[in-house]
């Protein structure tokens, strides 16, 4: 190939672009050495972790005949600081479990009974499907009921995959009024009766509850079950209220942020409350005691012998070993709490990445379960790739194309539409990518493509007629419809977030 001005320019160009790109490039997540609090326990989170990829830090307290212990390991995050027994952390599905120990509380106080329907509940109510109103609490709290795993966004599935792409809140605008019209005008699944995980279901649950008490959600928890145990550090933060002091703050493995889930309608099902290892084992050592609120709530009733499921507590055989626990999972956060009754010994793990502590949580009760790394995820992996090509050497040949039977040759409209697919695919790619997998320094090299495609384009395009094939019209349309596809990812993704 001969040297010409435009490859030397386009090469040095490319080079410095790939080079500047490197201080924006992806950034995976791993897991700092830092530790603090009791050195015990956080040495065993270290050998229960094979594999620190797509962890940041690490929050775990012990529970071992009473006597608890709290370490930190890693970085709260972009906030600065290590992790410690005051960090909070988003707890997820966690809240669950308190949802259905406020249940076996309130059923022992006799304020409501298991059997207590949504009709009663809501007695002013219409329902579309009359088995909806028939629901119990018992079946809620169970997962048993029927309804949906969650209730529809108000802007339909889109909004929910625009919000993980731009790494939002994706129950934004669920309030009380949202969830209970969407129980209004929903139906009962013919899975009822069997054990079918169900947000939607577990937030009616807090709805109900606290339109028997009176109150909202959150203060009627605070009254019944985290004031009595001195869970101070653990609360709600709703739309508008600021973040905690002392908050991790949560992203994807592959180093992405991601923004807290604010309170609303789902509260009881785990959006939106923050808490600490130090009140959830303060939590945790009471339910094993059994002197907890509605401690009951972890009594095993539904499912197979070696998947049971109480109000809210899952209790799971490992071979001769039972472990009672449930895990979170948000945007940015991991959580897990679990114990075994035969042992006395429990653990909560807190993680504010989305990579999932379930494995070492068991792994730190005596269940050994492979921690080898998070699982790969091939069409993301291939989709990252795709969009790396198409975005670095797919402008290049493009810009550098001299047309054939299969590629026509370029013009101005579509070096222009090329530039802005690039453009595009980078921007997804560094916000979405597969970094754990695939080498974070692919992006700049990318970048340095690009760039190098642009410089050619601009040496070219003056001897490049503006429509060089196909109908005007058609390519006008076409060339317009991907300008404001390209534009609003790039908008979406790189501004918006």
């Amino acid at each position: 190939m001969k040297i010409t001005r435009p490859l030397v320019a386009a090469a040095l160009t490319g080079l410095v672009a790939a080079g500047l790109a490197t201080f924006a490039a992806p950034s995976p997540a791993g897991l700092a050495g830092d530790r603090t609090g009791d050195t015990g326990p956080a040495t065993r989170v270290r050998d229960a972790v094979d594999d620190p990829a797509g962890y940041r830090g690490l929050a775990v307290a012990t529970v071992d005949g009473g006597q608890v212990r709290v370490a930190g390991i890693g970085e709260r995050g972009t906030a600065g600081g290590d992790v410690d027994a005051g960090t909070r952390f988003e707890s997820g599905s966690l809240t669950k479990v308190m949802t259905g120990m406020l249940l076996a509380d309130l059923v022992a106080d006799g304020v409501v009974t298991p059997d207590d329907t949504l009709r009663q509940l809501f007695p002013g109510r219409a329902f579309e499907d009359p088995a909806v109103g028939d629901v119990t609490l018992a079946e809620l709290a169970g997962h048993t009921s029927g309804l949906p795993r969650l209730a529809p966004a108000p802007g339909g599935p889109l909004s929910t995959v625009v919000a993980a792409v731009r790494g939002t809140d994706p129950y934004a605008g669920q309030d009380a009024t949202h969830v209970l019209d969407a129980l209004s005008g929903t139906r009962v699944r013919d899975h009822r009766g069997e054990v079918t995980y169900s947000n939607f279901g577990m937030a009616v649950l807090g709805l109900a509850l606290a339109e028997r008490a009176g109150t909202a959600y959150p203060e009627l928890l605070r009254q019944r079950l985290l004031d009595p145990l001195g869970m101070t550090a653990t609360g709600f933060v709703g739309e508008g209220d600021p973040l905690p002091a002392g908050a991790a703050t949560g992203g994807t493995g592959a180093g992405r942020p991601m923004r807290a889930w604010r309170a609303g309608g789902l509260a009881a099902a785990g959006i939106g409350m923050w808490t600490t290892a130090h009140d959830l084992a303060r939590l945790l050592a009471a339910t094993m005691a059994g002197t907890a609120p509605g401690a009951d709530a972890t009594t095993p009733r539904y499912g197979p012998d070696d998947e049971r499921i109480g109000y809210g507590w899952f209790t799971t055989r490992y071979d001769d070993r039972e472990i009672v626990w449930h895990n979170g999972a948000t945007g940015g956060f991991s959580t897990y709490v679990g114990f075994e009754r035969a042992t006395g010994r429990g653990v909560v793990l807190l993680g504010n990445t989305d990579r999932g502590v379930e494995a070492v949580g068991l792994r730190l009760l005596g269940v050994d379960r492979p921690t080898d790394g998070p699982d790969a995820n091939w069409l993301l992996i291939a989709v990252t790739v795709v969009l790396l090509v198409g975005g670095g050497l797919g402008l290049v040949a493009t810009a550098t194309g001299t047309g054939s039977t299969w590629r026509p040759a370029p013009d101005r409209l579509g070096l222009a539409g090329g530039v802005l697919s690039a453009a595009a695919s980078l921007v997804l790619a560094h916000r979405a990518g597969a970094w754990l997998d695939v080498p974070a320094v692919l992006w700049p090299v990318a970048v340095g493509f690009a760039v190098a495609g642009v410089v050619l384009a601009v040496f070219r395009l003056p001897g490049l007629p503006v429509t060089g094939r196909g109908t005007p019209w058609v390519r006008w349309t076409g060339a317009a419809i991907g300008a404001v596809v390209s534009g609003g990812l790039i908008l979406a993704v790189a501004i918006l977030t």
